[in-house]
C-alpha cells in the first residue's frame, strides 16, 4: 500500500533538507530515484518511488545499489540538478504530491566573447515534482518557466513530456475546488509501522520487506494482460489456419468433382447445382456451379481450386506449425516471468513491447505489420502477399535503405529486407528473401526463376498505375532455385513470441 498524505507529512517533518546540496543522483529501479543530499556534515539519501501499490518517499539508511546501465531520467537529473541546493520541500496540501524547489548554479563562459573575461555563474530555479499516486505516479523536472524538462514516465496523454507546460499545481487547485464544493474529503490517519527508530526508518523497513513484492504483483498483472492479448491473437490465427488446412487436405475431392462434371456434360443445371452420378464414391452428388458458365468452365474452376489447395497445403501447415510454436514460446516466457522475483527484470521484459503502464486499448496498441514478418539471424524480412499489403509496406513500413526484391516477369509479392546500421545484407539472408519472392509469385510452380532487387529509395510509383505498382532503377539480377526444406524452415519461423 502506498503512503497516504499524513504519512508523507510525517516523513518530511523528520527530514531537515532545506539548504542541503544535491551531491549525487541514482535510479535504482525503473520507477524510482534516489537523491544523495549533504548538509551540515551529514549525508541523507532521499528515496522516491512511484511503484504501483508502493508509492513512497523516505530516507534510506544507506545508498541504494547502482543500476547496471545509465538510465535516461537519471542522466537528465545528474546533468541538471547535481550541485544544486534545496530551497524547500513540501507536500502540496493533502494531495500526495511532493514539491522540491532547487537553485542550481550554471557556469557561463564569456571568454569566447571577450578574452579578458572569465567563467561566471548564474543561478537557475528548477522544481522536482513527485506525484505519489498508485497507478498514476510520476516524477517531473520543471524549469523556471514552468516547462517540463523531462519526466520519469513520459505520458503524452497527460501532457507529461519534455517541452510542455507542467499542469500539476493547476490541476490540483481545480480538483480541490471541486472537492470543496462537493462532499467532505476522506480522512486519513498514519499507520503504525512496526520496528525501531524514527518514522523514516520504520517506513524503510516496511517497504524493504513488502515494497518489491507489491511492485512485482502489479507488473505480473500487466504481463498477464499483455500475454493474454498476444496469445488470443495467435490462437485465433491457429483456428483460422486449421480450418484452411482442413479444406486443403480435402483438395483431392475438388479434382474429383471436376472430373464428375466433365463426365456429366449432358446433365442440366438445377439452379446453382448440377446433379451428377458420383462414380468415385457412389450414388448421386449435388455440385455447386455458376449457372452463367458452361460445364467445362465450371469443371475448370474446380481444377484450379484443387491446384491451389495442393500447392498451398504445405505453406499453410508450415505457418500453422510456426503459430503453434509461437504460442508455446509465449506461454513459456510468461511462466519464466511468473517465476522471476526481481521486479526490475520483469519491467525490462515488458518494456521491450512498450511502456509497462501503456494502455491496452486498441487505439494505443502497436499496429501489426501487414503481410508476413520473418526474423533470420537478426535480419527482418517483410513479405507483402497482395497488392494492398505491398502498397501498405511501401507507404508506411520501409525506408529508403531497405532492400526490395521481386520476381522478374511474374506478378507476385514484394519482399523487403530491413536495413541495419553499418551492416550489409548477408548472402544467406538475400537468398532467403529471394526464395520467398519466388515462392509468393505466379512462377512458384517452376521451382525457381529470375528476380531483381534494389534499394527502396530507387522505387518510383507508376503514374496512374494500379495500387502498389512501382518502377525500379539501379536494380540487380539474381537467379534463384527454390529449396523446399529452406522454404519450410522460413515459413515455420513466421511470427514468434516477440511478434
Amino acid at each position: 500500500m502506498s503512503l497516504n498524505c499524513k504519512e508523507i507529512d510525517l516523513v518530511l517533518a523528520e527530514l531537515n533538507l532545506v539548504g542541503a546540496k544535491v551531491d549525487r543522483v541514482s535510479q535504482p529501479t525503473f520507477d524510482s530515484i534516489s537523491l544523495g543530499l549533504f548538509k551540515d556534515g551529514r549525508a541523507t539519501e532521499l528515496f522516491i518511488s512511484i511503484a504501483q501499490g508502493a508509492c513512497r518517499i523516505h530516507e534510506l539508511s544507506s545508498p541504494p545499489p547502482k543500476n547496471d546501465r545509465p538510465l535516461r531520467f537519471m542522466e537528465c537529473l545528474r546533468s541538471r540538478i547535481r550541485g544544486g541546493r534545496v530551497d524547500s520541500i513540501e507536500q502540496l496540501g493533502d494531495e500526495r504530491v511532493v514539491k522540491i524547489s532547487l537553485t542550481v548554479p550554471r557556469s557561463i563562459d564569456f571568454r569566447d566573447r571577450d578574452p579578458a573575461s572569465s567563467v561566471a555563474y548564474e543561478f537557475q530555479s528548477l522544481t522536482l515534482y513527485a506525484r505519489l499516486w498508485s497507478g498514476a505516479g510520476n516524477i517531473l523536472l520543471v524549469d523556471g518557466d514552468g516547462l517540463i524538462v523531462d519526466a520519469l514516465a513520459r505520458r503524452p496523454k497527460r501532457g507529461e513530456v519534455s517541452g510542455l507546460r507542467c499542469e500539476i499545481e493547476d490541476s490540483l487547485a481545480a480538483a480541490r475546488e471541486r472537492r470543496e464544493a462537493g462532499a467532505a474529503s476522506r480522512k486519513f490517519e498514519p499507520r503504525v509501522f512496526p520496528g525501531e527508530g524514527g518514522f523514516n526508518r520504520r517506513v524503510e523497513a516496511y517497504y524493504a520487506e513488502h515494497g518489491g513484492e507489491l511492485s512485482r504483483d502489479s507488473l505480473l498483472e500487466a504481463a498477464r494482460t499483455r500475454f493474454a492479448r498476444k496469445g488470443g491473437a495467435i490462437e485465433a490465427r491457429i483456428a483460422e489456419l486449421s480450418s484452411t488446412a482442413a479444406d486443403f487436405r480435402d483438395g483431392e475431392r475438388l479434382r474429383e468433382l471436376g472430373d464428375i462434371l466433365m463426365a456429366s456434360q449432358g446433365s442440366p443445371y438445377e439452379g446453382s447445382f448440377a446433379r451428377c452420378v458420383d462414380f468415385y464414391r457412389g450414388g448421386e452428388v449435388l455440385i455447386a456451379v455458376d449457372p452463367r458458365l458452361t460445364v467445362v468452365d465450371n469443371a475448370r474452376s474446380y481444377y484450379d481450386r484443387h491446384k491451389k489447395a495442393k500447392s498451398g497445403l504445405a505453406e499453410v501447415e508450415a505457418e500453422l506449425e510456426g503459430a503453434e510454436s509461437s504460442l508455446a514460446a509465449l506461454r513459456e516466457q510468461l511462466a519464466r516471468l511468473e517465476a522471476e522475483q526481481n521486479p526490475l527484470v520483469i519491467a525490462r521484459v515488458l518494456a521491450k513491447g512498450g511502456s509497462v503502464r501503456a494502455s491496452s486499448s486498441p487505439a494505443t496498441r502497436k499496429r501489426a505489420c501487414p503481410g508476413l514478418s520473418i526474423d533470420r539471424d537478426g535480419w527482418t524480412i517483410l513479405v507483402g502477399r497482395t497488392a494492398a499489403e505491398n502498397d501498405e509496406l511501401l507507404r508506411r513500413w520501409v525506408k529508403g535503405s531497405d532492400l526490395w526484391l521481386h520476381a522478374r516477369d511474374w506478378p507476385g509479392s514484394y519482399v523487403f529486407v530491413k536495413a541495419r546500421r553499418d551492416k550489409s545484407v548477408p548472402l544467406e539472408v538475400l537468398l532467403d528473401a529471394g526464395m520467398l519472392a519466388i515462392y509468393y509469385s505466379k512462377g512458384r510452380s517452376n521451382g525457381g526463376g529470375e528476380l531483381y532487387y534494389t534499394f527502396a529509395k530507387y522505387l518510383r510509383r507508376a503514374k496512374d498505375g494500379p495500387k502498389g505498382l512501382v518502377l525500379p532503377s539501379h536494380e540487380k539480377n539474381l537467379s534463384i532455385k527454390v529449396d523446399e526444406a529452406r522454404i519450410k524452415a522460413l515459413l515455420a519461423s513466421i511470427g514468434g513470441a516477440s511478434a
